[in-house]
């Protein structure tokens, strides 16, 4: 399988549920990742093309809430909530720790705690009912955007803010080559001009609104950013992302 090929699969193999086979050759190294971070926009665009085209066929057949509810749902399913679960863990640590060392202890638990529920639920609502007001074919742009931007504002995070702790996030955040990241923001950038040349620059800004202030607040809370973080960041952005688009 050619170099490139092989990065992407292995940014399908790690932000999705989707069987991709042993493409990791042995196992995520660091540089494995490192390769595949600047495909996670395009990964974004691929997710949310199957989320946006549940979306508008079963809006066809069904009530748009229940259209939006099931679309989410999918979105959750292939991605395996991976980064609503970083969002649900930096409620609980930023919300329930009181000290630096506290908080990184949070991180590492498992456990869901009342303030990562409660931003699980404000988030996953918060999807559903911004996907409800967007209505036909036009839906299925502003999701892909949703999706390939707020990967890219991860993206840009991980370019601009340093890191915190340890762990997976903060491992590869160490190695990435910025070409190579600003190309995977770039795809972010490019998918929102394609699907609203008009709105692609207020569409932009709305999402790095939330980017700069979970990564204001977690400078605060944790001396800077790590895995957990960009999952939040992907997430809000994504949904600032879907609001706005509902809106213009």
């Amino acid at each position: 399988m050619p170099s490139f090929l092989h990065s992407l699969w292995v940014a399908v193999g790690f932000l999705t549920r989707i069987p991709v086979g042993d493409v990791t050759r042995g196992g995520r190294s660091e540089v494995d990742m490192t390769k595949a971070v600047p495909w996670f926009p395009v990964v974004g665009i691929a997710i949310g093309a199957i989320v946006g085209g549940t979306y508008v066929l079963a809006d066809e057949l069904l009530n748009v809430r229940v259209a939006s509810l099931l679309a989410v749902g999918l979105g959750l399913l292939i991605t395996g909530a991976f980064h609503h679960d970083g969002l649900a863990d930096i409620a609980d640590a930023f919300g329930g720790g009181w000290t630096v060392e506290r908080r990184l202890e949070i991180l590492k638990d498992s456990r869901l705690g009342t303030y990562g529920t409660a931003a699980l639920c404000v988030a996953i609502v918060g999807e559903v009912l911004a996907i409800s007001e967007l209505k036909g074919a036009p839906a299925i742009g502003a999701i892909i955007v949703a999706h390939s931007l707020g990967r890219a504002m991860a993206l840009a995070a991980m370019l601009l803010a340093r890191s915190a702790g340890e762990g997976m996030g903060s491992d590869y955040m160490q190695q990435l080559s910025p070409l190579a990241v600003t190309s995977g923001i770039l795809a972010g950038i490019v998918a929102t001009f394609v699907w609203s040349p008009i709105f692609a620059l207020a569409t932009i800004g709305v999402a790095a609104v939330p980017t700069i202030a979970i990564v204001a607040l977690a400078n605060r809370k944790i001396g800077g950013i790590n895995g957990d973080v960009l999952g939040a960041i992907t997430v809000v952005s994504g949904l600032a992302t879907l609001i706005i688009s509902g809106a213009t």
